[in-house]
């Protein structure tokens, strides 16, 4: 097998990275999930987006052993292949890592991005989370695949398909969907209403965030059996 379906999925989300303004340098990658295969798709580590063709998608088993591909993987690929393992049963299908900058700083102050308005809530049934901080032995060890973990340990509550994306404290965020595309979309929206949310907290440090009431009427217009925004 050439795995042609994912490799291109893949590289189209990886290309459309730098086109979003969620990377700098090489900053990001995206994976794309065929769980039929029980393989993904992956970036390979430090390649320049310019430079991807669908032929350089690693393609990686979900025991993490590379089984096409001549390029070394991700450096994240270990966190990836945690949270397909934890999340491909609600949907999951793609995965997209960024350092972009206004989300990371919500990251690195360790504070959630609230729920404010209706664009969030378009998107994210709540406030998007932050994790806890990792440990010493964590960092030290499996660094990468503990990162999954911290990240499956805050949701351990929560419905990863209506709070797509997390916020790993000190780091960055991670986000997901249904396609590699919607992934990206995801990460892109998590951008903006982290941008919007700095803004409003500057403007009013205690703003409330928005009512339960109208949080889920924007989500589940949009999301859900009863969605009736968009087209068919």
């Amino acid at each position: 097998m050439n795995y042609k379906d994912i490799r291109e999925e893949c590289c189209e989300a990886n290309i459309a990275l730098p086109r979003t303004g969620l990377v700098d340098l090489t900053f990001g990658n995206v994976s794309v999930l065929d769980a039929a295969a029980g393989v993904f798709a992956i970036k390979p580590s430090g390649v320049d987006y310019a430079a991807l063709k669908p032929e350089d998608m690693v393609i990686v088993d979900l025991e993490g052993q590379t089984v096409a591909g001549e390029l070394r993987f991700s450096s994240d690929t270990p966190t990836h292949r945690c949270l397909f393992l934890a999340f491909a049963e609600h949907g999951v299908r793609s995965i997209v890592h960024t350092h972009s900058r206004k989300a990371v700083a919500f990251a690195q102050a360790a504070i959630e991005i609230p729920c404010l308005g209706t664009t969030h809530c378009d998107y994210f049934n709540g406030p998007v989370p932050v994790t806890r901080d990792m440990t010493a032995a964590e960092v030290q060890g499996a660094y990468e695949w503990e990162t999954g973990n911290v990240i499956v340990e805050r949701f351990a509550e929560l419905n990863p398909m209506e709070i797509a994306a997390v916020l790993v404290r000190n780091h960055g965020p991670f986000a997901w969907g249904v396609s590699g595309a919607k992934a990206v979309e995801t990460a892109q929206a998590l951008e903006i209403v982290a941008d919007m949310a700095l803004h409003s907290l500057s403007l009013n440090p205690t703003v409330c965030p928005a009512p339960n009431y109208l949080r889920e009427k924007h989500f589940f217009r949009k999301h859900g059996a009863g969605a009736y925004y968009g087209q068919k």
